[in-house]
């Protein structure tokens, strides 16, 4: 049902008070004018500043009644017609006993009087003595096609000030903002296309990263969790081919905004592998390419020493992360939060049911991807089919892999690769991972600079020679890991 609907039948069934907490202060007067004139009911907006005025006619204010109590007294005392009165940012007052009370004998004398009053702030907390004569309304978020309407109406705004020029855009970036801009009000919406739009004529991928910052900003910023701008391109990941193949086939579906031929949304993988070998970098990629925000989840800035205020910290996360919707959820480590240890009062376990019950219930366009080095420390009821799609291994990196990540650090670096024997250097490196190999190339030209020379092939080899690979450090452990997820998960390369 509509905005409209909705409240039309509360000032049908005649609610004596109506609490509405928003901030799109002017939005809801506009409502309330337009549904007062076709009840035939005469509509009144009261500010501290300015007193009562009429809206539905031009009428001045009556700056006499700017009193709180005044004005109370004024809607107690009007008999002849059944009026709606709009009490802007009245809730400084609703601690005053007084007030409170000749609130609750006007909305006990609605019967005979036939007042509406309508209490609009950002924030309303109704006390006890009024409570069962109040209703709440919430002012509906903008739809997709709301908010496609609003761009379009800015893009010709901008295109009738600048005379002979139209808003370039195609229906992908126009999607992409559309679907970028959804869990904001119309307020916030109109300045973030705004700022795409009236900054150069056209609505392009580049917009994107910005707006989604600028949307997270809007909710603060508590710490817990963080936006993280720098995503990546598939093109900036070697390897991994059937993770790639996994994501770009559920690409669509986790776009779309109606059922796709009854498939249901992707909801999220779990990365497991050894140290290193690329399980944050294809966290990062997984937001570039499908071109949705990229949100990080902090278990170490989550738990606070106060009982209840960790799990509180994290519903606030994750009622964010639904905000930021459609968007990526990136859970580093996550065994560190959700363990089955029981030396933490219980923490680790109501955490985890927090967890449980928001990927069961609420989860509504997050996909979740969770990252793991200990999957042996997980429970089981996160872990098993229906909580995430799939489990993915991140194994050490093979020769075709490995050629293709000295072709992806070299480019990085503005180093042409063909200048160099990849695949000597790629038979040398086998046991690295893709962190390792890039710390050998690191090395190596802080050797070609030491020695005023250009990086050649035999620096990078002289330093693999010379490195053990946590592979060889680690052997036992790296062995036992990937033996285990060799018949219980997915290979990701």
């Amino acid at each position: 049902m509509s905005d409209s609907y909705d409240l039309e039948l509360m000032l049908r069934s005649r609610v004596p008070i109506i609490v509405v907490e928003t901030h799109e202060e002017a939005r809801i007067l506009k409502l309330f004018t337009g549904l007062a004139i076709n009840l035939f009911r005469p509509v009144y907006k009261w500010s501290i500043t300015e007193g009562l005025q009429r809206l539905d006619i031009d009428y001045p204010a009556q700056s006499h009644n700017s009193e709180p109590g005044t004005v109370i007294s004024h809607i107690k005392s009007t008999t002849t017609k059944s009026g709606i009165y709009l009490l802007l940012d009245f809730h400084p007052y609703l601690d005053d006993p007084i007030l409170i009370r000749k609130l609750r004998e006007v909305a006990l004398a609605q019967e005979a009087m036939g007042s509406t009053v309508v209490l609009i702030s950002h924030t309303v907390d109704i006390p006890q003595e009024i409570r069962k004569q109040c209703a709440r309304f919430k002012l509906d978020l903008p739809g997709k096609k709301d908010l496609v309407k609003m761009v379009t109406d800015q893009a010709r705004k901008w295109a009738s000030n600048n005379p002979g020029r139209k808003v370039r855009a195609n229906k992908k970036t126009l999607d992409l903002l559309v679907n970028n801009l959804s869990g904001l009000t119309m307020t916030d919406a109109i300045r973030l296309a705004k700022n795409a739009i009236y900054d150069d004529g056209a609505i392009t991928e580049e917009d994107l990263p910005d707006i989604m910052e600028a949307k997270y900003k809007l909710f603060g910023d508590s710490g817990v969790l963080s936006y993280e701008k720098d995503t990546a391109k598939f093109s900036d990941v070697a390897g991994l081919t059937r993770l790639k193949k996994w994501l770009q086939q559920r690409s669509k579906a986790f776009h779309s905004t109606s059922d796709t031929k009854n498939l249901d949304k992707p909801k999220g993988i779990m990365l497991l592998g050894v140290q290193g070998c690329g399980k944050s970098l294809a966290a990062r990629s997984v937001a570039g390419v499908w071109g949705v925000p990229l949100l990080r989840l902090d278990f170490g800035a989550l738990y606070n020493k106060f009982i209840g205020e960790t799990e509180k910290n994290l519903r606030e996360a994750l009622k964010t992360a639904n905000t930021m919707s459609p968007c990526v959820l990136w859970i580093d480590e996550i065994e560190k939060g959700v363990s089955r240890e029981e030396n933490d009062s219980g923490v680790s376990r109501r955490i985890l049911g927090t967890l449980l019950t928001w990927m069961s219930d609420e989860n509504n366009g997050v996909f979740i991807v969770a990252t793991a080095n200990d999957i042996t420390a997980l429970p089981p009821e996160l872990i098993r089919k229906g909580r995430l799609d799939e489990i993915f291994f991140v194994d050490l990196p093979d020769a075709d892999a490995r050629i293709e990540i000295f072709k992806v650090h070299f480019s990085k670096r503005n180093l042409d690769y063909k200048n160099y024997d990849i695949p000597k250097l790629a038979q040398a490196s086998a046991g690295f991972s893709g962190s390792e190999i890039e710390q050998a190339i690191v090395s190596s030209l802080y050797s070609a600079h030491a020695d005023d020379s250009v990086l050649a092939t035999e620096h990078i080899y002289d330093e693999l020679k010379l490195t053990r690979p946590l592979s060889v450090v680690m052997k036992e452990k790296i062995d036992e890991l990937r033996q285990w997820a060799a018949s219980r998960t997915v290979l990701a390369n």
